[in-house]
């Protein structure tokens, strides 16, 4: 089965960096474009104390310094598909189910495949941390290929 679009989802950490370039290598292979996602946190109304600090954000200034984040940590994916002559269209999405909005951004996109990183928590940490990635699989109706960074 080829693939022609391949949603590449990241939170900035070494570990995601690292499975979008193997995400962008597999890309490469089949000539895939490639749409990168990172998923923020909806802006929390701080209403737990009486008087909110003058140096609370607003929901603008919140979403737009989350959009800059996202862009920052899509950036290296839209660099290293270039490199490679792909599509590269990034997403930065706000909610706070990511895994839900993955799926969904898949289908909005019209993604047929997920290329997602997996932490290799098994046991225990996977039930007490949760997992996206778990979660993108139960949720999902379209192929997901799960890449496991191998540690040195």
């Amino acid at each position: 089965m080829m693939y022609s679009k391949i949603l590449m989802p990241t939170d900035g950490s070494e570990l995601a960096n690292a499975s979008i370039q193997a995400g962008i290598e597999f890309a490469k292979k089949v000539n895939a474009k490639v749409v990168g996602i990172f998923v923020a946190a909806n802006y929390q109304y701080p209403i737990y104390i009486d008087i909110i600090p003058p140096n609370t954000p607003t929901e603008e200034e919140y979403q737009a310094a989350m959009r800059a984040f996202g862009e920052s940590y899509l950036e290296p994916a839209r660099v290293a598909a270039h490199k490679e002559g792909l599509e590269f269209e990034s997403v930065v999405k706000f909610s706070d189910a990511p895994a839900k909005e993955i799926v969904y951004t898949a289908q909005q996109y019209a993604c047929d495949l997920i290329f997602i990183a997996s932490h290799g928590r098994s046991g225990v940490g996977q039930l007490l941390l949760g997992s996206t990635t778990s979660k993108v699989l139960s949720m999902c109706d379209i192929p997901v290929l799960v890449h496991r960074v191998k540690k040195h």
